[in-house]
């Protein structure tokens, strides 16, 4: 009962002091930022009135029946850890309480390096699912699809285990192989995977010529250094084609997202003006919006952006950013629909929290937010190809808790592959040969060439 009182008078202490209207310090993010975000500022949070005390008293009853009469002993500490976790879940999909060894991950994964399969997955209720798979990692060249339901690892379930545990799974030693059973929309019967596990190292944009003149670039997630590395492309294409440059498809398929900074970076490359992307949370410091400056670096060269429903978050931001100001033509289908920004916040126990605080809009006033950006052309997929119409795929609007929609440099090149001076490579040919929504976008990009040749005669 020792435990229990404690709770109770620690409730009546809180809510004592939240009525006076005193403020407290405490750790939180200054600036929205997106998925793989990891800046630890701080700013004053005030407690908005008085603590529920009957539901304190019931936690408190709670935590102390669980405590003693559970059929194993747990320490309190691993209780309140639980504790947290509950209270984070209960909010949305993306908020989350993150272990030590969790928040070193997401710092590894915005900075592009970690080690593994290359997926993106999350936790949906008990259900492993997958996000994306990353450009050129195992993941994503044994087939593994947005959409995908990771129901068994090398055998063993994944019904009980949590997110942190699941990836611990799928980890381990480069060279060793792990079985997936993947449950997929489409098939009768569960798929078997075989992975060889890799160190990962992402190259997140790739570029080359796709036709003589007309550039393609491909980013795959948005790092930290994914902005710098695709202004180094476009201009070296720009500059060293044999051929002057037409016009760009920048593919942001299966692109999970990443970090917001690199999102609107990337966005103000192509335009001259306007906003970029705002954000809107409860707090003032959530309230922001990010303007474009006048440095086109395609100087008005026409563009297309291939888009799926595996692009989410951040390159949501970009493709809405670039439809509403009529700077690009969006081709491909129906995006994810994350419209939510997180803040990844370092504890003072080494532990981290990721928390939603604001949802972004477009600059026409959007809020993608379980809707998704729809394409200006839609591109139905075809047999060899990436069969994201064969069956509705994952989006935010399915995720349980989902928030609802409230709205009606220095350049340098850290990539391995260099673009071809101006004409296709073998392996565009090849790409274009099985893509089907890229050579739509190759011959919408050449018409809209031939329009803009047309306008400046």
């Amino acid at each position: 009962m020792k435990i229990r009182n404690y709770l109770v008078v620690l409730a009546f202490a809180m809510s004592a002091f939240s009525v006076s209207g005193q403020a407290q310090e405490a750790t939180q993010p200054a600036e929205p930022s997106d998925d793989a975000s990891t800046s630890v500022v701080t700013s004053k949070s005030s407690p908005k009135a008085g603590l529920p005390l009957s539901e304190i008293k019931m936690f408190s009853e709670v935590f102390e029946r669980i405590r003693t009469e559970y059929v194993d002993e747990v320490d309190e500490a691993t209780l309140i850890k639980n504790a947290i976790r509950g209270m984070l879940d209960g909010l949305d999909p993306h908020s989350s309480f993150l272990a030590p060894e969790d928040y070193d991950d997401l710092v590894d994964t915005s900075e592009g390096k970690f080690g593994g399969l290359g997926v993106e997955i999350m936790m949906e209720g008990e259900l492993l699912k997958v996000i994306s798979p990353i450009d050129d990692t195992p993941a994503s060249l044994a087939g593994i699809e947005p959409g995908d339901v990771i129901v068994m690892i090398d055998g063993e379930p994944v019904q009980g285990l949590d997110l942190r545990q699941s990836v611990d799974r799928m980890r381990g030693e480069p060279g060793t192989e792990v079985e997936l059973t993947i449950f997929r929309e489409g098939e009768e019967a569960p798929l078997k995977m075989t992975l060889i596990r890799a160190n990962i190292k992402m190259s997140s944009v790739k570029s080359e010529f796709l036709a003589p003149g007309f550039a393609y670039a491909r980013v795959s997630s948005f790092q930290q250094n994914s902005a710098q590395n695709l202004r180094f492309k476009v201009k070296k294409m720009a500059s060293d084609g044999k051929v002057e440059l037409k016009g760009l498809v920048l593919d942001l398929r299966n692109n999970p997202g990443g970090n917001l900074d690199s999102a609107i970076e990337i966005s103000d490359m192509f335009l001259r003006s306007g906003e970029i992307v705002s954000t809107r949370g409860r707090k003032p410091d959530s309230v922001s919006s990010f303007q474009a400056k006048p440095d086109d670096i395609l100087n008005g060269l026409p563009m297309v952006v291939l888009v799926n429903s595996g692009s989410a978050s951040a390159s949501e931001i970009v493709a809405g950013a670039l439809q509403d100001h009529s700077r690009a033509l969006i081709v491909g289908n129906k995006t994810f629909g994350k419209g939510s920004v997180q803040v990844g916040v370092r504890m003072a126990n080494g532990a981290g929290l990721k928390l939603t605080t604001a949802r972004y809009y477009t600059p026409s006033g959007r809020s993608i937010q379980a809707t998704g950006i729809t394409p200006d052309v839609v591109v139905r997929a075809v047999e060899y190809l990436e069969s994201d119409d064969a069956g509705r795929r994952m989006g935010e609007k399915d995720l349980v808790g989902h928030l609802e929609n409230d709205s009606n440099v220095n350049d340098s090149n850290a990539d391995d592959v260099e673009p071809s001076e101006g004409k296709p490579t073998n392996q565009s040919s090849v790409l274009l040969e099985r893509d089907h929504g890229l050579n739509v976008a190759l011959n919408i990009l050449k018409g809209m060439s031939l329009v803009t040749v047309g306008e400046e005669e």
